[in-house]
């Protein structure tokens, strides 16, 4: 594209409106990447909240630890 092609679009607005669309797809997959980084950072903080949960040792008897016995 030529210089004189440029200051013509430029002028008859449709350069504008390309550059306005490109910031707005840029936008939208910045916002679709950051919700899936935040997504997976909120999958480890669950997986990590359920390990570490207290187990009850209620059903645990001798029992049922030696069953196979």
């Amino acid at each position: 594209m030529t210089e004189q092609e440029m200051i013509q679009l430029k002028y008859s607005g449709e350069l504008s409106t390309l550059t306005d669309y490109i910031n707005v797809s840029v936008q939208a997959i910045g916002i679709l990447i950051a919700g899936i980084i935040i997504w997976r950072l909120i999958i480890r903080y669950q997986n990590k909240k359920l390990n570490t949960r207290f187990k009850s040792d209620y059903f645990e008897s001798s029992y049922s630890k030696h069953w196979r016995k």
